[in-house]
């Protein structure tokens, strides 16, 4: 089924970068924080990605945006 507004058209996003055989995203900003057992997430906007495809990342996983997780 088509859609029937331009609000309802599915954007295709960019595909990851892939660098030694795994997938890499890039972050665009961190848009908040949240307590989760003894640690802290960070809710990550990723470039080129749609606000439904946000996560809640821990900052172990996000060793490249130590930078962004700072200046958040």
């Amino acid at each position: 089924m088509k859609p029937k507004f331009k609000s309802q058209h599915e954007e295709l996003a960019l595909p990851p970068t892939i660098i030694n055989e795994e997938e890499k995203y890039e972050v665009k900003e961190v848009r908040k924080h949240r307590k989760q057992g003894r640690g802290i997430q960070y809710l990550v906007h990723w470039k080129s990605y749609r606000d439904k495809h946000d996560q809640y990342i821990t900052e172990l996983e996000l060793p490249h945006a130590k930078e962004m997780i700072e200046d958040y």
